[in-house]
Protein backbone atom coordinates (compact mmCIF):
# COMPACT_ATOMS: atom_id res chain seq x y z
CA UNK A 1 0.00 0.00 0.00
CA UNK A 2 1.62 3.25 -1.16
CA UNK A 3 2.37 6.03 1.29
CA UNK A 4 1.52 9.37 -0.29
CA UNK A 5 2.86 12.66 1.01
CA UNK A 6 1.74 16.04 -0.31
CA UNK A 7 3.98 18.98 0.56
CA UNK A 8 1.82 22.08 0.50
CA UNK A 9 -1.60 22.59 2.09
CA UNK A 10 -3.02 25.25 -0.20
CA UNK A 11 -5.28 24.84 -3.24
CA UNK A 12 -3.08 22.54 -5.36
CA UNK A 13 -2.31 20.31 -2.39
CA UNK A 14 -5.94 20.10 -1.35
CA UNK A 15 -7.17 19.27 -4.84
CA UNK A 16 -4.44 16.64 -5.11
CA UNK A 17 -5.50 14.99 -1.85
CA UNK A 18 -9.16 15.01 -2.89
CA UNK A 19 -8.33 13.56 -6.31
CA UNK A 20 -6.19 10.81 -4.78
CA UNK A 21 -9.06 9.70 -2.56
CA UNK A 22 -11.55 9.88 -5.42
CA UNK A 23 -9.20 7.77 -7.54
CA UNK A 24 -9.39 5.01 -4.96
CA UNK A 25 -6.28 5.51 -2.86
CA UNK A 26 -7.16 4.21 0.60
CA UNK A 27 -3.65 4.09 2.03
CA UNK A 28 -1.78 6.62 4.18
CA UNK A 29 -2.03 10.21 2.92
CA UNK A 30 -0.21 13.02 4.71
CA UNK A 31 -0.47 16.72 3.83
CA UNK A 32 2.28 18.99 5.14
CA UNK A 33 1.70 22.75 5.25
CA UNK A 34 3.84 25.66 6.38
CA UNK A 35 0.80 27.73 7.39
CA UNK A 36 -1.13 26.79 10.50
CA UNK A 37 -4.47 27.18 8.72
CA UNK A 38 -6.37 24.56 6.80
CA UNK A 39 -6.55 25.26 3.05
CA UNK A 40 -8.21 28.50 1.98
CA UNK A 41 -8.75 30.27 -1.33
CA UNK A 42 -6.62 33.33 -2.07
CA UNK A 43 -8.38 35.33 -4.84
CA UNK A 44 -10.83 37.06 -2.42
CA UNK A 45 -7.94 38.37 -0.31
CA UNK A 46 -7.20 41.24 -2.71
CA UNK A 47 -10.84 41.84 -3.59
CA UNK A 48 -13.84 40.99 -1.39
CA UNK A 49 -11.88 40.63 1.88
CA UNK A 50 -9.91 43.84 1.40
CA UNK A 51 -13.01 45.77 0.35
CA UNK A 52 -14.93 44.52 3.39
CA UNK A 53 -17.50 42.66 1.31
CA UNK A 54 -16.72 39.28 2.88
CA UNK A 55 -15.35 38.14 6.22
CA UNK A 56 -11.87 36.57 6.08
CA UNK A 57 -13.18 33.25 7.41
CA UNK A 58 -15.27 32.85 4.25
CA UNK A 59 -12.07 31.96 2.35
CA UNK A 60 -11.89 28.52 3.98
CA UNK A 61 -12.10 25.61 1.55
CA UNK A 62 -14.22 22.57 2.39
CA UNK A 63 -11.99 19.78 3.66
CA UNK A 64 -13.48 18.63 6.98
CA UNK A 65 -14.48 15.23 5.61
CA UNK A 66 -11.22 14.58 3.77
CA UNK A 67 -9.42 11.54 5.17
CA UNK A 68 -5.84 12.81 5.49
CA UNK A 69 -3.27 13.41 8.19
CA UNK A 70 -2.71 17.15 8.38
CA UNK A 71 0.74 18.34 9.46
CA UNK A 72 0.19 22.09 9.58
CA UNK A 73 2.48 24.87 10.80
CA UNK A 74 5.52 22.83 9.77
CA UNK A 75 7.78 23.59 6.83
CA UNK A 76 9.52 20.94 4.77
CA UNK A 77 13.28 21.50 4.76
CA UNK A 78 14.76 18.66 2.68
CA UNK A 79 13.86 15.88 0.26
CA UNK A 80 15.95 12.73 -0.16
CA UNK A 81 14.82 11.12 -3.40
CA UNK A 82 17.07 8.06 -2.97
CA UNK A 83 15.85 7.19 0.51
CA UNK A 84 12.38 8.53 -0.23
CA UNK A 85 12.16 10.69 2.86
CA UNK A 86 10.91 14.18 3.59
CA UNK A 87 12.51 16.14 6.44
CA UNK A 88 10.47 18.69 8.38
CA UNK A 89 11.61 21.81 10.21
CA UNK A 90 11.18 20.11 13.58
CA UNK A 91 13.63 17.39 12.53
CA UNK A 92 11.06 14.68 11.90
CA UNK A 93 11.51 12.51 8.81
CA UNK A 94 8.51 11.24 6.86
CA UNK A 95 8.93 8.22 4.55
CA UNK A 96 7.01 8.18 1.28
CA UNK A 97 6.41 6.03 -1.78
CA UNK A 98 5.18 8.94 -3.88
CA UNK A 99 5.46 12.63 -3.01
CA UNK A 100 3.77 15.65 -4.57
CA UNK A 101 5.38 19.07 -4.21
CA UNK A 102 2.77 21.82 -4.05
CA UNK A 103 4.58 24.41 -1.94
CA UNK A 104 3.32 27.29 -4.07
CA UNK A 105 4.94 30.70 -4.06
CA UNK A 106 5.37 33.69 -1.78
CA UNK A 107 5.13 37.41 -2.44
CA UNK A 108 8.36 39.01 -3.63
CA UNK A 109 9.65 41.32 -0.90
CA UNK A 110 11.09 44.77 -1.56
CA UNK A 111 14.89 44.29 -1.79
CA UNK A 112 15.96 47.95 -1.72
CA UNK A 113 16.20 50.85 0.73
CA UNK A 114 13.39 51.35 3.20
CA UNK A 115 12.13 47.80 3.26
CA UNK A 116 12.18 47.80 7.05
CA UNK A 117 9.79 50.74 7.45
CA UNK A 118 6.44 50.30 9.14
CA UNK A 119 3.61 50.68 6.67
CA UNK A 120 4.95 48.37 3.95
CA UNK A 121 2.83 45.37 3.03
CA UNK A 122 2.74 42.45 0.65
CA UNK A 123 -0.42 40.48 -0.10
CA UNK A 124 -0.30 36.72 -0.42
CA UNK A 125 -1.50 35.04 2.76
CA UNK A 126 -4.58 35.30 4.96
CA UNK A 127 -2.75 37.33 7.59
CA UNK A 128 -1.46 39.75 4.94
CA UNK A 129 -5.01 40.61 3.89
CA UNK A 130 -6.21 41.07 7.47
CA UNK A 131 -3.29 43.36 8.31
CA UNK A 132 -3.67 45.44 5.14
CA UNK A 133 -7.41 45.79 5.64
CA UNK A 134 -6.80 47.17 9.13
CA UNK A 135 -4.18 49.58 7.78
CA UNK A 136 -6.61 50.93 5.16
CA UNK A 137 -9.42 51.49 7.68
CA UNK A 138 -8.17 55.01 8.47
CA UNK A 139 -8.09 55.89 4.74
CA UNK A 140 -4.37 56.58 4.48
CA UNK A 141 -2.53 57.64 1.33
CA UNK A 142 -1.77 54.36 -0.42
CA UNK A 143 1.04 53.71 -2.89
CA UNK A 144 1.04 50.48 -4.85
CA UNK A 145 4.34 49.40 -6.35
CA UNK A 146 3.48 47.08 -9.21
CA UNK A 147 0.65 47.31 -11.72
CA UNK A 148 0.00 43.61 -12.30
CA UNK A 149 -2.97 41.55 -11.17
CA UNK A 150 -2.54 41.98 -7.41
CA UNK A 151 -1.61 45.64 -7.65
CA UNK A 152 -4.65 46.47 -9.81
CA UNK A 153 -7.03 44.49 -7.61
CA UNK A 154 -5.73 46.18 -4.46
CA UNK A 155 -6.15 49.56 -6.15
CA UNK A 156 -9.76 48.77 -7.05
CA UNK A 157 -10.57 47.51 -3.55
CA UNK A 158 -8.91 50.51 -1.90
CA UNK A 159 -10.84 52.97 -4.07
CA UNK A 160 -14.08 51.29 -2.97
CA UNK A 161 -13.04 52.19 0.58
CA UNK A 162 -12.40 55.81 -0.41
CA UNK A 163 -8.62 55.49 -0.10
CA UNK A 164 -6.38 57.81 -2.14
CA UNK A 165 -4.31 55.54 -4.41
CA UNK A 166 -1.18 56.01 -6.51
CA UNK A 167 -0.02 53.08 -8.63
CA UNK A 168 3.62 52.93 -9.73
CA UNK A 169 5.18 50.61 -12.29
CA UNK A 170 8.16 50.62 -14.61
CA UNK A 171 5.85 49.29 -17.34
CA UNK A 172 4.08 51.81 -19.56
CA UNK A 173 0.60 50.47 -18.71
CA UNK A 174 -1.07 48.48 -15.91
CA UNK A 175 -1.64 44.78 -16.48
CA UNK A 176 1.35 44.50 -18.84
CA UNK A 177 0.75 40.77 -19.29
CA UNK A 178 -2.28 41.66 -21.43
CA UNK A 179 -0.24 43.66 -23.92
CA UNK A 180 -0.17 47.42 -24.62
CA UNK A 181 -3.61 47.76 -26.21
CA UNK A 182 -5.53 46.11 -23.38
CA UNK A 183 -3.17 47.61 -20.83
CA UNK A 184 -4.20 51.05 -22.07
CA UNK A 185 -7.84 50.08 -21.51
CA UNK A 186 -6.97 49.08 -17.94
CA UNK A 187 -5.20 52.41 -17.44
CA UNK A 188 -8.30 54.30 -18.54
CA UNK A 189 -10.41 52.23 -16.16
CA UNK A 190 -8.24 52.98 -13.14
CA UNK A 191 -7.95 56.68 -13.95
CA UNK A 192 -11.73 56.87 -14.29
CA UNK A 193 -12.00 55.53 -10.74
CA UNK A 194 -9.57 58.09 -9.33
CA UNK A 195 -6.27 56.19 -9.26
CA UNK A 196 -3.19 58.28 -10.00
CA UNK A 197 -0.91 56.33 -12.34
CA UNK A 198 2.85 56.81 -12.37
CA UNK A 199 3.78 54.50 -15.22
CA UNK A 200 7.13 54.07 -16.92
CA UNK A 201 9.17 54.90 -13.85
CA UNK A 202 10.92 52.67 -11.34
CA UNK A 203 11.17 52.89 -7.57
CA UNK A 204 14.48 53.64 -5.87
CA UNK A 205 13.31 53.17 -2.31
CA UNK A 206 10.96 54.02 0.54
CA UNK A 207 11.54 56.97 2.87
CA UNK A 208 10.54 57.63 6.44
CA UNK A 209 11.70 57.84 10.04
CA UNK A 210 10.67 54.42 11.30
CA UNK A 211 7.40 54.70 9.44
CA UNK A 212 6.73 55.13 5.73
CA UNK A 213 6.37 58.72 4.56
CA UNK A 214 7.07 58.60 0.83
CA UNK A 215 8.13 56.49 -2.15
CA UNK A 216 11.23 57.78 -3.95
CA UNK A 217 11.08 57.26 -7.71
CA UNK A 218 13.89 56.78 -10.19
CA UNK A 219 13.17 60.14 -11.85
CA UNK A 220 13.88 61.93 -8.55
CA UNK A 221 10.25 62.64 -7.66
CA UNK A 222 8.49 61.53 -4.49
CA UNK A 223 5.04 60.09 -3.88
CA UNK A 224 3.74 60.80 -0.39
CA UNK A 225 2.30 57.68 1.21
CA UNK A 226 1.31 56.39 4.63
CA UNK A 227 0.93 52.81 3.42
CA UNK A 228 2.52 50.97 0.49
CA UNK A 229 1.78 47.60 -1.03
CA UNK A 230 4.68 45.89 -2.79
CA UNK A 231 3.08 43.90 -5.62
CA UNK A 232 6.08 42.75 -7.60
CA UNK A 233 5.08 39.20 -8.33
CA UNK A 234 5.85 35.94 -6.56
CA UNK A 235 8.79 33.64 -5.92
CA UNK A 236 8.24 29.84 -5.99
CA UNK A 237 8.94 28.12 -2.67
CA UNK A 238 11.57 25.71 -3.95
CA UNK A 239 14.76 26.76 -2.12
CA UNK A 240 14.36 23.87 0.29
CA UNK A 241 14.90 21.50 -2.66
CA UNK A 242 18.34 22.80 -3.71
CA UNK A 243 20.14 19.79 -2.26
CA UNK A 244 17.59 17.27 -3.51
CA UNK A 245 19.07 16.81 -6.97
CA UNK A 246 15.85 18.01 -8.62
CA UNK A 247 16.20 20.50 -11.46
CA UNK A 248 14.91 23.95 -10.49
CA UNK A 249 14.12 26.71 -13.01
CA UNK A 250 13.09 28.24 -10.54
CA UNK A 251 10.11 25.92 -10.23
CA UNK A 252 10.56 22.15 -10.15
CA UNK A 253 11.18 21.08 -13.75
CA UNK A 254 8.80 18.28 -14.68
CA UNK A 255 7.93 16.23 -17.73
CA UNK A 256 4.57 16.59 -19.46
CA UNK A 257 2.92 14.29 -16.88
CA UNK A 258 4.07 16.51 -13.97
CA UNK A 259 6.65 13.97 -12.77
CA UNK A 260 9.83 15.72 -11.64
CA UNK A 261 12.62 15.36 -14.15
CA UNK A 262 14.91 12.49 -13.16
CA UNK A 263 12.81 11.45 -10.15
CA UNK A 264 10.32 8.64 -10.76
CA UNK A 265 8.38 9.09 -7.52
CA UNK A 266 8.29 12.89 -7.23
CA UNK A 267 5.53 15.02 -8.77
CA UNK A 268 4.76 18.72 -8.68
CA UNK A 269 1.74 20.98 -9.18
CA UNK A 270 0.70 24.60 -8.85
CA UNK A 271 2.89 27.68 -8.63
CA UNK A 272 6.00 25.61 -7.87
CA UNK A 273 5.74 23.45 -11.02
CA UNK A 274 7.49 24.09 -14.35
CA UNK A 275 6.50 21.81 -17.20
CA UNK A 276 6.51 21.70 -21.03
CA UNK A 277 3.27 22.89 -22.57
CA UNK A 278 2.23 22.31 -26.19
CA UNK A 279 0.95 25.89 -26.48
CA UNK A 280 4.47 27.04 -25.67
CA UNK A 281 5.94 24.78 -28.37
CA UNK A 282 7.18 22.43 -25.67
CA UNK A 283 9.02 25.12 -23.71
CA UNK A 284 8.91 24.85 -19.93
CA UNK A 285 6.45 27.29 -18.38
CA UNK A 286 5.17 28.10 -14.91
CA UNK A 287 1.64 29.40 -14.26
CA UNK A 288 0.66 31.28 -11.09
CA UNK A 289 -3.12 31.24 -11.24
CA UNK A 290 -5.96 29.66 -9.25
CA UNK A 291 -7.41 27.48 -12.01
CA UNK A 292 -4.04 26.02 -12.91
CA UNK A 293 -3.33 25.13 -9.28
CA UNK A 294 -6.70 23.42 -8.90
CA UNK A 295 -6.66 21.49 -12.18
CA UNK A 296 -2.99 20.65 -12.05
CA UNK A 297 -3.14 19.42 -8.46
CA UNK A 298 -5.87 16.93 -9.32
CA UNK A 299 -4.11 15.83 -12.51
CA UNK A 300 -0.78 15.31 -10.76
CA UNK A 301 -2.43 13.19 -8.07
CA UNK A 302 -4.01 10.88 -10.64
CA UNK A 303 -0.68 10.46 -12.39
CA UNK A 304 1.03 9.88 -9.06
CA UNK A 305 -1.16 6.83 -8.53
CA UNK A 306 -0.68 5.50 -12.07
CA UNK A 307 2.12 3.48 -13.60
CA UNK A 308 4.38 5.38 -15.98
CA UNK A 309 2.75 4.03 -19.15
CA UNK A 310 -0.69 5.08 -17.93
CA UNK A 311 0.14 8.69 -17.02
CA UNK A 312 -1.45 11.43 -19.08
CA UNK A 313 0.19 14.73 -20.06
CA UNK A 314 -1.17 17.91 -18.53
CA UNK A 315 -2.19 20.09 -21.49
CA UNK A 316 -5.04 22.21 -20.12
CA UNK A 317 -5.33 25.66 -21.66
CA UNK A 318 -4.27 28.14 -18.93
CA UNK A 319 -7.02 30.39 -17.60
CA UNK A 320 -7.22 33.25 -15.11
CA UNK A 321 -9.54 36.05 -14.10
CA UNK A 322 -9.33 39.38 -12.31
CA UNK A 323 -12.20 41.46 -10.90
CA UNK A 324 -11.55 45.21 -10.89
CA UNK A 325 -14.39 47.62 -10.06
CA UNK A 326 -17.34 46.48 -12.20
CA UNK A 327 -15.13 44.79 -14.80
CA UNK A 328 -14.33 41.09 -14.98
CA UNK A 329 -11.16 40.44 -16.95
CA UNK A 330 -10.58 36.85 -18.05
CA UNK A 331 -7.88 35.32 -20.18
CA UNK A 332 -7.16 31.91 -21.64
CA UNK A 333 -3.98 30.69 -23.27
CA UNK A 334 -0.53 32.23 -23.10
CA UNK A 335 -0.86 35.96 -23.65
CA UNK A 336 2.83 36.44 -22.86
CA UNK A 337 3.66 34.70 -26.14
CA UNK A 338 1.43 36.91 -28.27
CA UNK A 339 3.08 39.29 -30.74
CA UNK A 340 -0.05 41.36 -31.34
CA UNK A 341 -3.61 41.79 -30.14
CA UNK A 342 -6.72 41.82 -32.35
CA UNK A 343 -10.27 42.51 -31.10
CA UNK A 344 -12.61 39.88 -32.56
CA UNK A 345 -15.93 40.91 -31.03
CA UNK A 346 -17.21 43.79 -28.95
CA UNK A 347 -20.21 45.55 -27.48
CA UNK A 348 -18.92 49.04 -26.72
CA UNK A 349 -22.07 50.25 -24.95
CA UNK A 350 -21.97 47.31 -22.52
CA UNK A 351 -18.20 47.52 -22.04
CA UNK A 352 -17.71 44.02 -23.40
CA UNK A 353 -15.06 42.68 -25.77
CA UNK A 354 -12.94 39.67 -26.63
CA UNK A 355 -9.44 40.10 -28.05
CA UNK A 356 -7.14 37.47 -29.52
CA UNK A 357 -3.44 37.24 -28.81
CA UNK A 358 -1.72 36.26 -32.06
CA UNK A 359 1.68 34.72 -32.77
CA UNK A 360 2.83 33.74 -36.27
CA UNK A 361 -0.73 34.10 -37.54
CA UNK A 362 -2.19 31.74 -34.94
CA UNK A 363 -4.25 32.52 -31.88
CA UNK A 364 -2.38 31.66 -28.67
CA UNK A 365 -4.56 33.54 -26.20
CA UNK A 366 -7.90 35.26 -25.70
CA UNK A 367 -8.80 38.05 -23.28
CA UNK A 368 -12.37 38.96 -22.40
CA UNK A 369 -13.74 42.04 -20.66
CA UNK A 370 -17.15 41.34 -19.09
CA UNK A 371 -17.78 38.42 -21.44
CA UNK A 372 -17.43 35.22 -19.38
CA UNK A 373 -19.69 33.08 -21.54
CA UNK A 374 -17.77 33.94 -24.68
CA UNK A 375 -14.42 33.03 -23.14
CA UNK A 376 -15.61 29.44 -22.64
CA UNK A 377 -15.81 29.11 -26.43
CA UNK A 378 -12.34 30.57 -26.91
CA UNK A 379 -10.70 28.37 -24.28
CA UNK A 380 -11.99 25.27 -26.07
CA UNK A 381 -10.69 26.47 -29.43
CA UNK A 382 -7.26 27.56 -28.18
CA UNK A 383 -6.10 24.01 -27.62
CA UNK A 384 -5.89 23.66 -31.43
CA UNK A 385 -4.06 26.99 -31.88
CA UNK A 386 -6.36 28.03 -34.75
CA UNK A 387 -5.30 30.45 -37.46
CA UNK A 388 -6.53 33.97 -36.75
CA UNK A 389 -8.46 34.17 -40.02
CA UNK A 390 -10.18 30.86 -39.30
CA UNK A 391 -11.20 31.82 -35.75
CA UNK A 392 -12.33 35.27 -36.87
CA UNK A 393 -14.59 33.65 -39.47
CA UNK A 394 -16.09 31.34 -36.85
CA UNK A 395 -16.80 34.28 -34.56
CA UNK A 396 -18.32 36.34 -37.38
CA UNK A 397 -20.79 33.52 -38.10
CA UNK A 398 -21.63 32.89 -34.43
CA UNK A 399 -25.02 34.33 -33.52
CA UNK A 400 -23.89 34.53 -29.88
CA UNK A 401 -21.02 36.91 -30.59
CA UNK A 402 -21.01 40.24 -28.81
CA UNK A 403 -21.02 42.38 -31.93
CA UNK A 404 -18.93 43.82 -34.75
CA UNK A 405 -15.44 44.76 -33.48
CA UNK A 406 -15.20 47.61 -35.98
CA UNK A 407 -13.33 48.24 -39.25
CA UNK A 408 -9.91 48.65 -37.62
CA UNK A 409 -10.13 45.20 -36.03
CA UNK A 410 -11.33 43.60 -39.25
CA UNK A 411 -8.45 45.20 -41.14
CA UNK A 412 -6.04 43.80 -38.55
CA UNK A 413 -7.39 40.29 -39.16
CA UNK A 414 -6.97 40.68 -42.91
CA UNK A 415 -3.44 42.03 -42.48
CA UNK A 416 -2.44 39.11 -40.25
CA UNK A 417 -3.85 36.62 -42.76
CA UNK A 418 -2.03 38.19 -45.71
Amino acid sequence: MRRLVIVGASLAGLRAAQAARRAGHDGPLTVVGAEERLPYTRPPLSKEILAGEQEPESCALACDELDVEWRLGTEATALDTERRTLTLADGETLPYDRVLIATGARAREWPGPGGELEGLFVLRAFEDAVALKQALASRPKLAIVGGGFVGCEVAASARKLGVEVTMIDVASQPMPALGPELGARCAEMHRAHGVELRMGVGVEGFEGDGRLEAVRLADGSRVEADVAVVALGAVPNTEWLRASGLELNPGVVCDATLAAKGAEDVFCAGDAAAWPHPMADGEVIRIEHWTNAAEQGAHAARNMLAERAEREPYEAVPYFWSDQYDTKIQAAGLMSRAERTVILEADAEAGKLVAAGVRDGRVVAAVAFNAPRRLVFYRRRLADRPALEQLAAEVANDERRLGDPGPAALAAVQEAAA
